[in-house]
């Protein structure tokens, strides 16, 4: 399991601020390929980018660091510290549910803020709000585009960031003025991650739990039936391994009729295939990004169908329910707006929009009494009591954050 990543870094902040550029300036890759995407100039989905941080033996820091297998200062062969996964996050207000979903699988995240405009806007606030929420503690803030903006107008943004921060979980944290357009400071930057996100330790005892963020098919229109590939499913695994040949389970799974009623059906496939690091492995291990192919019929794959679900061994993932009780926390204002207004206690019959790990759905309050919510789901969930799922209610035409829940039996 060598080959793998160790550790999931997500880049978080307003839309247009240059996530998905320091994404590319980080790892080469280029993480908008949706068609959409490339329409719009904006991220829509959640982009992942494996990269190798690496160190030149001859060079001091922090010129040293580097991606490149050769030293760009002096032509010395470099030398592997860590390999990391990516997950660049939408910065658009109406897309924050697909950033929480991505929350759910960082270990640690980067706030990238523009010092080309005044700090913070409505997105960055809800962003590092949300980090917040879900429990991502290792974060560093990035100020980018430093080189469109005077000296003194950097330094203002600064101070506006360090400001904005106090109270957070970024409060103190390291703040790298960078150019990801220019690849400024990407070695400082990557000397900070190096120091301050630490590789977390996990489980390859317990049971595995893999939390799904994409599925798909990947034969292509007009495959002979007896060439048809199974379904893929991606994600990052929490803790466990998984093999080659494995039996694997999948929840919630799919919707079946049985005596005229509805309910919901886990899937399980035998593993076929196991990526990690564009590698083809037969083994792999809590960290970074994996794809796992499955002899599943790929029509229940694809176009990310099953994203948001929880695969692992059979008989041992957390019960699928549609309904349960929380305790809840909430903010004391709603932010993300630009007018922003105190966050209102729950009520009964609202629907609030609910993330549990990647797993994005609506609940109707049948019953709010206190801090304590009953809440009912329009599409079921796999989770178990103790834990942390993230809330937003409608106000106006969007989805805002307002704090988050804690699942009881």
């Amino acid at each position: 399991m060598k080959v793998q990543y160790e550790i999931n870094i997500g880049l978080v902040g307003h839309v247009d601020h240059g996530k998905t550029t320091l994404t590319k300036a980080l790892s080469g890759i280029w993480t908008d390929t949706h068609s959409e995407e490339a329409k719009r100039g904006i991220s829509i989905r959640l982009g992942y980018a494996d990269i190798t941080f690496r160190t030149c033996p001859e060079c001091p820091a922090p010129q040293c660091y580097t991606t490149k297998e050769t030293c760009e200062h002096c032509g010395s062969k470099t030398e592997i510290l860590r390999k990391v996964s990516f997950v660049d996050s939408p910065g658009h207000e109406t897309l924050m549910a697909t950033m929480l979903s991505g929350a759910a699988i960082m270990d640690g995240a980067i706030l990238v803020i523009g010092a080309n405009e005044p700090c913070p806007q409505p997105q960055t606030k809800e962003h590092l709000m949300a980090l917040d929420v879900i429990g991502v503690k290792n974060v560093i803030v990035v100020q980018n585009k430093v080189d469109t903006v005077p000296k003194e107008k950097a330094i203002e943004n600064y101070y506006e960031i360090k400001e904005f921060v106090k109270g957070t979980c970024a409060d103190g944290v390291p703040i790298i003025p960078i150019s990801a357009q220019q690849g400024a400071n990407i070695d400082v930057l990557i000397e900070t991650i190096q120091k301050n996100m630490k590789t977390p330790r996990r489980s390859l005892r317990k049971n595995p739990k893999l939390y799904v963020a994409r599925s798909f098919d990947i034969n292509k229109p007009g495959t002979h039936p007896k060439k048809i590939n199974g379904g893929i499913i991606g994600g990052s695994l929490i803790q466990g391994k998984l093999k080659l040949g494995d039996e694997i389970e999948i929840k919630p799974g799919i919707q079946v009729k049985n005596k005229g009623k509805t309910e919901w059906k886990s899937l399980t496939s035998t593993i076929t295939g196991l990526e990690a690091a564009n590698n083809f492995v037969d083994e792999v291990g809590p960290g970074g990004l994996i794809g796992v192919a499955l002899l599943l019929d790929p029509s229940l794959t694809k176009s990310d169908s099953l994203s948001g679900s929880i695969a692992g061994k059979p008989g041992t993932l957390p019960p699928t329910i549609q309904e349960f009780t929380m305790e809840t926390h909430l903010l004391d204002r709603v932010v993300g707006t630009k007018n922003e207004t105190d966050v209102e206690p729950i009520h009964s019959s609202e629907n609030l929009m609910i993330n549990i790990g990647t797993t994005t759905t609506v609940g109707l309050v049948s019953s709010a009494r206190g801090d304590e919510v009953d809440v009912k789901l329009r599409l079921p969930v796999c989770a178990e009591d103790g834990q942390r799922v993230a809330l937003s209610r409608r106000v106006g035409a969007r989805w805002r954050l307002i704090g988050y829940g804690i699942i009881k039996a």
